[in-house]
């Protein structure tokens, strides 16, 4: 197995890597290894069965159930299915790490592209680590104690289109909630801080005025947005992305309308090997 890093900051490509290895311990030990340092890796070149997704991913953690919205896939009601296409945008925009409206977010997930179109279709990838390595010493301190409000964004528009009141909208909320997140964490295996804010959920930083509030975070986007934190990956049919949504946000671009897209992902609620 070799590590090809793509960028500085983030992303790495495991190359000459046989199936075998996808179920061997010491392989396994290796691929969680990059992914900690790296934060997204990816697996090209290999047709990874539904079983094999699985186990893989077991072996990072314990695998989430997915939102009874999406359909799931008929071997294993862990892969969750997306598939975009004419007629059927995404449902997601913009920078986002996944669930931060939630308390306890999950830990990684592992996406598969099973169908892409003939041009487009990338996802990107930033590091929450570089963005907050390259940060002023002078806003390092101003927003290393601060904390911030993250809600469910743009998944509102899921109950409120064609609506004529907010009933839909206030049930969501019931269900979904609000999370309050240190606006910088450290990460619990590699020791790196990172900023944990995203355009998509965070809302407002606690005890600012809304002004005040998005003034700020609006600041942070753009800083955290620079693509010397980036990574952009092309996708192809088979190729498996694994990123760490502790400190990493991302972004799959929707250019490629009105072809097609599917995706089989599953999500890892917690890290199996954390030391802090």
């Amino acid at each position: 197995m070799k590590v090809q890093k793509l960028t500085p900051a983030i992303g790495a490509e495991l190359r000459d890597i046989d199936l075998r290895e996808l179920t061997d311990k010491a392989a396994r030990v290796q691929i969680y290894e990059a992914l900690i340092e790296h934060q997204v890796i990816f697996i090209t070149g290999r047709e990874i069965s539904p079983a094999i997704h699985l186990s893989l991913a077991q072996s990072l953690g314990e695998p989430q159930l997915p939102n009874p919205l999406y359909p799931r896939h008929p071997d294993s009601e862990h892969i969750m299915i997306l598939r975009s296409g004419a007629g059927n945008p995404p449902d997601t925009g913009g920078w986002h790490t996944d669930m931060t409206y939630r308390q306890n977010p999950p830990f990684a997930c592992l996406l598969i592209a099973r169908e892409v179109p003939d041009c487009g279709g990338d996802t990107l990838w930033l590091s929450l680590c570089s963005a907050w390595d390259s940060l002023s010493s002078g806003v390092q301190s101003e927003i290393e104690e601060l904390q911030a409000v993250h809600d469910m964004g743009d998944f509102r528009n899921n109950f409120t289109l064609h609506e004529t009141d907010a009933g839909r909208l206030n049930e969501a909320h019931q269900q979904f909630g609000s999370a309050i997140h240190p606006m910088v964490k450290t990460h619990p295996v590699s020791g790196r801080r990172f900023l944990y804010i995203n355009e998509s959920f965070t809302q407002q930083i606690v005890g600012m005025r809304a002004t005040e509030s998005r003034r700020l975070l609006d600041y942070l986007f753009r800083h955290i947005e620079q693509p010397e934190n980036q990574v952009r990956f092309r996708w192809s049919a088979g190729t498996l992305a694994i990123w760490d949504n502790q400190c990493t946000s991302h972004y799959a671009t929707a250019d490629y309308l009105p072809q097609s897209r599917e995706m089989h992902r599953i999500t890892v609620l917690d890290d199996a090997r954390k030391t802090v």
